[in-house]
């Protein structure tokens, strides 16, 4: 993976980092957390971004998982699903055992997953307090068995691999997917019905945040009631409509704050904000401080 650029509305330069393997552009690659640690040892790697869809599967290890400025433990049998352009940055005091599966959303469309199939699983998510996985043992066991065969296969080089890994890889999420159902103690039903609602909205707010901010907006979109559309999403995610929309709207204003030299004043506009009087209102009574306390921290 190598470094390129993204570039602002006023030609700062964001580093991100494109899916490389041997240095050579690809849509999907595997890497053992044993491998990166030997690389870099105990020393965290710098906060940076992709351009792609990211799966670390801690089995064993211990360490520090920071995404979108919020902290989490690594340890046994947790899993991480990041989403293109979410900052991260890893810490590991220990030796790992682990896989990192990366794959671009042309891989998806290429080898025939549905990007509505991966949003309607629910373990990527644009909001920033998205708590990883934590796995049973026996099924940690048996995820981890299946990231081996995609180990297996992506090393081979065979023809047609790549039709190979994006079933394991279907399956490798599927499991995972069936942990948070077991872990699920709501309604259901309600769940199941609102998967495709779920996703919708969450698709289309990557693609309004920085337009829309009422829940409003959303549900006339969607043609339903903006009622329905915080319950399903209360009961399917945790949280409703109005806080998820203005969770995005803060984690791309710290990514802005941090990762580009827009004032505060540019940055209001950039998200929509017709007055940055209001921007400001808005980010101290969501974090607790001004926007320019935290750029300042």
């Amino acid at each position: 993976m190598k470094n390129s650029l993204f570039t602002d509305s006023r030609g700062t330069e964001i580093p991100a980092f494109d899916l490389q393997h041997e240095d050579q552009a690809v849509l999907f690659a595997y890497r053992t957390m044993e491998e990166i640690f030997d690389e870099s040892g105990t020393t965290p790697d710098e906060p940076h971004k992709h351009n792609f869809y990211t799966i670390i599967f801690s089995k064993q290890g211990k360490g520090e998982h920071t995404i979108d400025f919020t902290k989490y433990e690594i340890k046994d049998n947790r899993v991480f699903f990041l989403m293109p352009g979410q900052v991260h940055q890893v810490y590991t005091s220990e030796r790992p055992e682990g896989l990192v599966i990366m794959f671009t959303s042309e891989f998806l469309c290429k080898y025939h997953i549905n990007e509505v199939f991966l949003t309607n699983l629910g373990l990527f998510s644009c909001k920033p307090d998205t708590p990883p996985l934590d796995l049973s043992e026996e099924r940690a066991n048996k995820i981890f068995r299946i990231g081996k065969e995609i180990e297996a296969l992506f090393f081979r080089g065979e023809r047609y691999v790549n039709e190979a890994v994006s079933s394991w890889l279907k399956l490798f999420l599927i499991e995972c997917n069936s942990e948070t159902e077991k872990n699920f103690n709501g309604n259901t039903q309600l769940l199941e019905t609102g998967r495709d609602l779920v996703g919708r909205f969450r698709k289309l707010l990557e693609e309004k945040f920085r337009e829309w901010h009422q829940v409003s907006d959303y549900a006339n979109s969607l043609n339903i009631t903006s009622d329905y559309l915080n319950t399903v999403m209360k009961d399917a995610v945790g949280t409703n409509a109005k806080d998820f929309i203005q969770s995005r709207i803060i984690i791309e204003s710290k990514r802005l704050g941090i990762h580009t030299e827009l004032t505060s004043k540019e940055i209001a506009y950039s998200l929509g904000f017709q007055d940055p009087a209001h921007f400001s209102n808005f980010f101290k009574k969501r974090e607790g401080i001004t926007f320019s306390q935290f750029r300042e921290s």
